[in-house]
């Protein structure tokens, strides 16, 4: 079988498994944001935190909960690292440095999971899980509970409440994010992943060379890390490590836990707005561009110049044999459209324009389809833009679920779009007229200067994965990292539930025949020009200084 014809089969194995759960998984995560019941497990979380699970919030205190949850948890994981060297199952490693420390922190608790570390060589067993581990569940459940109380806004009239924030946390941890990982975590023991709490194991290699081999509980860290769009790898070659990806199996399976919450999230929303047509025409925005970018970096990739890669088939440098360029074309575009991180190739050594396409990804928001939550509230924000940018052609006053998109609303939507470029173009400017962006690069001109913009640029918008030639652990990029996750990540929250709130206070517009139909292609396709064109233009001078001037000389 030609490796194309491969690429094409595991492409369309991918689409055809995710339309397959997208009904039943979206009805389920519907299911259990409006149930009326709790969990015995549940109950006694909530009596273990003080919290009213039945108690309706309004937006401010939503998002006090969500804040101070946030902050504990950021508390907590840092003093674990400082401490680790005096826990159980320390491995005798060190405690991590403050700076690096913080920065870790940030990273797990915004759901972004950079590393400026090498955990099979840095992180204990106790904080690999009862700190890296337990926080892929709960931030990913944070994003889930922020994009379901969006949802509620637009679903609910003559209210200002949003639901509970402890309560929807606490449901999508145990009933959405706990049970699939078991089910990913025991399949990818099966296929030959580590899971054990073993001591460090030195090896002798073929060549004579001392080599120390880590173990570890890494399965099921696995399986939280993709299904939890976070990303952090247990070992530092992350998916690209054959103790975290053993075959072309395992690499579809993450592939697919990628995408599988935030491509259901739709019909979740379909489901409580009490239009499933609503959630088509949303999932369909983030299929077109997704697939778009899955084809556009595969080509390139194939295609890339270079005697090299020419008589190799393509280009392989940086890319694992077993995956080949399809495979780690798909992954890289998944990953960066998802505030994922992980990853089972070097994004630093693909070529210019699709090193373009995967930051242009991540440039959009991470919203085709984004990450757990996240890309579905940055969609909705986008689609609240695009109401109004349709008001504006026609002359009326712009609606959307019933909902009248005025002057509050709109203020609110442009503030979250402006977050994550303002950090993005702001960071990688100070890095490089401070000459600390230059001191990292281990390349220069236009490839260099791409390397820095990822790293702000996936530290912004929650992602997490970079090109590994930028030297991120020095004390300026730790913290310099460190804010722009956790700005990039809360700032955007405050906007988004904001908006909600205003919505769930609205009385609702009946539609008329001058009514935009937002279930329609023709939004689908204005949806996705908004996104291209309001948020893609925004970083083209930044685009065209790097990965554009790379693959155009190249």
């Amino acid at each position: 079988m030609s490796p194309v014809l491969a690429d094409v089969l595991q492409v369309t194995a991918l689409i055809g498994a995710l339309a397959l759960v997208h009904r039943p998984f979206g009805d389920h995560m519907a299911a259990v944001f409006s149930s009326t019941k709790h969990l015995r497990a549940e109950k006694w979380i909530y009596r273990a935190v003080g919290a009213d699970p039945d108690a309706e919030m309004r937006w401010p205190a939503y998002l006090r909960g969500v804040l101070a949850f946030s902050t504990v948890s950021m508390l907590f994981l840092y003093v674990l690292q400082r401490v680790q060297d005096k826990l159980p199952l320390s491995l005798g490693f060190k405690p991590i440095a403050p700076d690096q420390a913080f920065d870790t922190a940030a990273s797990f608790v915004s759901n972004t999971n950079w590393q400026s570390y090498s955990g099979e060589v840095a992180m204990s067993h106790v904080t690999q899980t009862a700190g890296l581990a337990v926080q892929n569940f709960v931030s990913a459940a944070v994003g889930i509970a922020v994009a379901v109380a969006l949802v509620r806004g637009f679903a609910r009239s003559r209210t200002g409440v949003l639901g509970n924030f402890w309560a929807d946390l606490v449901r999508g941890t145990v009933r959405v994010l706990i049970p699939v990982s078991v089910v990913a975590a025991v399949l990818l023991v099966a296929a030959g992943a580590v899971q054990n709490f073993g001591d460090l194991h030195s090896i002798t290699t073929l060549t004579g060379d001392k080599q120390t081999i880590s173990p570890g509980a890494v399965a099921s860290q696995e399986a939280i890390k993709n299904l939890g769009t976070n990303g952090g790898g247990f070992f530092n070659a992350n998916s690209a490590h054959p103790f975290e990806n053993p075959d072309g199996f395992t690499n579809l399976l993450e592939i697919f836990l990628l995408l599988v919450i935030p491509f259901s999230l739709p019909r979740t929303f379909g489901t409580l707005v009490g239009s499933a047509k609503q959630g088509h025409a949303v999932l369909a925005a983030m299929a077109v561009i997704w697939f778009a970018a899955v084809v556009a970096v595969t080509v390139v990739e194939y295609a890339h110049p270079g005697t090299a890669s020419q008589l190799a088939g393509g280009a392989m440098e940086g890319k694992e044999q077993r995956f080949g360029e399809g495979p780690s074309a798909l992954f890289a575009v998944s990953t960066t459209m998802t505030s994922t991180g992980s990853v089972n190739s070097f994004h630093d050594s693909f070529s210019g324009l699709s090193g373009g396409v995967l930051l242009l990804g991540m440039m959009l928001g991470e919203i085709a389809p984004g990450g757990v939550g996240s890309g579905l509230y940055g969609m909705l924000i986008m689609a609240v833009i695009a109401v109004f940018i349709a008001g504006l052609m026609v002359g009326r006053t712009p609606e959307y679920l019933g909902k009248k998109i005025g002057t509050r609303e709109i203020k609110l939507a442009a503030c979250f779009i402006l977050v994550t470029p303002a950090l993005v173009l702001i960071g990688t400017a100070l890095a490089m007229a401070l000459g600390k962006g230059e001191s990292s690069m281990t390349n220069v001109g236009a490839h260099g200067f791409s390397e820095v913009l990822y790293a702000y640029t996936s530290a912004s918008n929650n992602n997490g994965s970079a090109f590994a030639g930028f030297g991120a652990n020095t004390d300026y990029h730790n913290t310099m990292l460190g804010l722009c996750m956790l700005l990039g990540r809360f700032l955007p929250m405050v906007f988004v539930l904001a908006l909600a709130g205003s919505l769930a206070g609205q009385n609702p517009v009946p539609a008329t025949a001058g009514t935009l139909r937002t279930e329609k292609p023709l939004f689908t396709g204005l949806l996705v020009g908004a996104i291209l064109i309001i948020t893609g233009l925004t970083f083209f001078p930044a685009l065209a200084l790097g990965p554009l001037a790379e693959g155009l000389a190249a």
